[in-house]
């Protein structure tokens, strides 16, 4: 069960709205005390695994692959199960909140694993995907934000959080717990990107906040 926050600095967004960082620096499994003490030493099963997110997080979209452009169609039959889409590079794609038409030019800021994201997200928990996308929950604005750019930006802003990248041991509590979290489960990364969406819906409502608050980042 996903049962502890932990609240973060604004700058750890690295150009998402500060109220994002704020509310969200790590969503950990809290059983039987496992968390009492942070493991600093990666374990190979962990360093594999961390090894497979490096790698799924250095990769671009690419219009000409066939994974990819199956992905996209595969995004769409999640979202809207009983609609036909007409094309990968269609007017229909501005209805779940991309940019434009062709929703591949919003993909820069992230890559393609924002797109496996909103894609493990739309096939995990339906329910919860759907009422994001549909502005279910709360008083919401007349101008809200854009579902799928939104859903692109809480990968990018989760990349940042954690600096993978970064050749020091995990020292910080945020990069120590998602450790943890992801010698547990090989899908941590897709499931802490799943209640960071949440989180910050929430916090959006929370903040009565509009369209002109909310930043793209491509």
């Amino acid at each position: 069960m996903w049962v502890s926050i932990f609240w973060a600095d604004e700058h750890a967004t690295c150009g998402a709205p500060p109220w994002i960082g704020r509310g969200l620096t790590c969503v950990c499994f809290n059983r039987k005390g496992v968390y009492q003490r942070i493991f600093v030493n990666l374990t190979p099963q962990q360093e594999e695994r961390v090894r497979r997110l490096k790698h799924r997080m250095k990769v671009h979209f690419d219009t000409s692959r066939t994974d990819h452009q199956a992905a996209l169609r595969a995004l769409w039959s999640a979202t809207y199960p009983d609609i036909k889409l007409c094309g990968l590079v269609s007017d229909q794609w501005k209805e779940m909140g991309w940019q434009g038409k062709d929703p591949s030019t919003d993909f820069r800021g992230a890559g393609f694993i924002s797109l496996e994201n909103l894609l493990f997200f739309a096939k995990t928990f339906s329910i919860s995907f759907q009422r994001l996308l549909k502005k279910q929950g709360g008083k919401r604005s007349a101008w809200e934000y854009p579902f799928a750019v939104a859903g692109v930006n809480v990968t990018f802003m989760i990349m940042q959080m954690l600096d993978l990248d970064a050749t020091a041991k995990p020292r910080t509590f945020v990069r120590s717990v998602f450790m943890q979290m992801l010698s547990e489960n090989e899908w941590a990364f897709d499931l802490l990107y799943c209640v960071a969406f949440v989180i910050m819906d929430k916090q959006w409502l929370e903040r009565n906040a509009t369209y002109m608050e909310f930043n793209v980042r491509t």
